[in-house]
């Protein structure tokens, strides 16, 4: 069919994408290569997966670039945010998913769409005719990115995501560690109480870091080299950056209280958090790794609270491939060499799952103006889908360009407010309620 639209990827950005094509009367297919061919983070052949946290991360949407991109994926019909909050877990001010429930649900209302199927197998070549999306996200097969490579005549940038480890609830000693969220953010019991918090002191934090920095670490292949994005860092790079720098990143100390020893406060804390909603299993915040097997769960061990956990999975390292999307992409999100494809999600450089799954949800209303004849009006930059957009199709640097999470210095600012650090609060809802209004007209016209 003429009108079809063809999807590479059935991640968080192809799993939007073809929800958004489809509720618009476009048929979709799906091409997913997984479960046929898999890759080292994903455990299953479910659509939208979640591999690295389980955490939408923050749902403010009035002082938070990330809780207004949940906002305006909302309004936006967006699917992926509907499954997010029937499958919410407690997580402080922070959203939160059972991940196997999520992905699960999301596979089984794409499936049930009468407008979309999904075709399983790889794609190892860029396709010559039709309407396509490419959105492969940061495990693109090798032969598919190699097609991108001879097509664009650029290197693929790529960099190294590394994953955080999941232990069993039942191992962790709650004789040591307790139940708080950050000051006691949320608004419910569960809220407040989201987090599992593992308290060192001094002589056990500086004992933690040596052994991070002595424990094997994962080899790189030949030709490979280890340029990490700084949003997801391995621990042991952290800490090969300064001894304090854990202190002031995922271990910091700060906003939490320790029943056991309400008088004594903590160097350091290591936090857990919820990864499903039995309650069986948490994931260590913030803990990604590229220590070998045996040698996490030694240096994890020594971790007040879980010196006899046992893990449902270890961390582990992946490459990760993202295009330069200032130079190859037009402001429709098309291939400048190839127009009739499309690029969304983390391939595009933007980092997160929800600015994977808005790219998705862009790239398909912008496929779908363009299949049914439409012309959209501009997305605004303005708002943060916008504002993401914007980077990637050219507000980036292309020869400092790297992954980037949504945030406030991607849109315009606001004129005649205060600047710094007091007048920041009154700034960020500028920013929110002026994105909003933008938005809205936008899905309106």
């Amino acid at each position: 069919m003429t009108n079809e639209l063809h999807i590479i990827g059935g991640g968080m950005a192809g799993s939007e994408a073809a929800w958004q094509a489809a509720q618009a009367g476009i048929p979709v297919v799906i091409h997913e290569m997984r479960p046929q061919v898999g890759t080292f983070a994903h455990q299953t052949g479910n659509l939208a997966e979640m591999v690295c946290s389980n955490s939408f991360r923050s749902d403010d949407d009035e002082q938070n670039a990330v809780g207004l991109l949940h906002w305006e994926m909302r309004q936006a019909g967006g699917l992926l945010m509907e499954m997010a909050d029937l499958h919410q877990l407690p997580a402080g001010g922070a959203l939160a998913v059972d991940r196997d429930a999520f992905s699960e649900a999301v596979t089984e209302r794409l499936r049930a769409h009468p407008l979309v199927r999904v075709e399983a197998g790889e794609i190892t070549g860029l396709p010559d005719q039709g309407h396509w999306i490419i959105a492969t996200g940061p495990l693109t097969s090798t032969a598919l990115g190699q097609a991108i490579q001879a097509e664009t005549g650029a290197d693929a940038l790529a960099f190294f995501d590394a994953i955080a480890p999941i232990v069993y609830f039942d191992s962790i000693d709650l004789s040591k560690a307790w139940f708080q969220s950050r000051y006691d953010k949320g608004d419910t019991h569960e809220e407040r109480t989201a987090y599992l918090n593992c308290p060192m002191d001094r002589d056990q934090y500086e004992a933690f870091i040596d052994a991070l920095l002595a424990a094997d670490k994962a080899e790189f292949h030949e030709g490979e080299t280890a340029g990490y994005f700084d949003g997801c860092l391995p621990i042991e790079v952290m800490a090969e950056r300064g001894r304090e720098t854990l202190r002031h990143g995922p271990m910091k100390p700060v906003g939490l209280t320790n029943p056991h020893q309400p008088d004594v406060k903590a160097h350091a804390i290591v936090q857990l958090r919820r990864d499903n909603k039995l309650g069986t299993l948490f994931n260590i915040v913030g803990f990604q790794t590229k220590m070998k097997y045996g040698a996490q769960t030694e240096v994890f061990k020594t971790i007040p609270g879980l010196e006899n956990a046992s893990f449902a999975r270890l961390g582990g390292i992946h490459r990760n491939t993202f295009i330069n999307s200032p130079t190859l992409l037009d402001d429709q999100m098309r291939l400048k060499s190839r127009p009739s494809i499309r690029f969304a999600g983390q391939i595009t450089g933007v980092e997160g799952y929800v600015e994977s799954a808005a790219m998705g949800l862009l790239a398909a209303r912008l496929a779908v103006a363009e299949i049914t004849g439409k012309t959209l009006p501009p997305v605004p930059d303005t708002t943060a889908t916008g504002a993401l957009m914007t980077h990637i199709t050219g507000g980036a640097d292309a020869k400092t360009f790297q992954p980037m999470n949504v945030n406030f210095g991607l849109f315009p600012p606001v004129t005649g407010l205060k600047a710094g650090r007091r007048g920041r609060k009154d700034r960020y809802k500028a920013y929110t309620d002026r994105a909003k209004a933008d938005w809205l007209a936008w899905l309106a016209a």
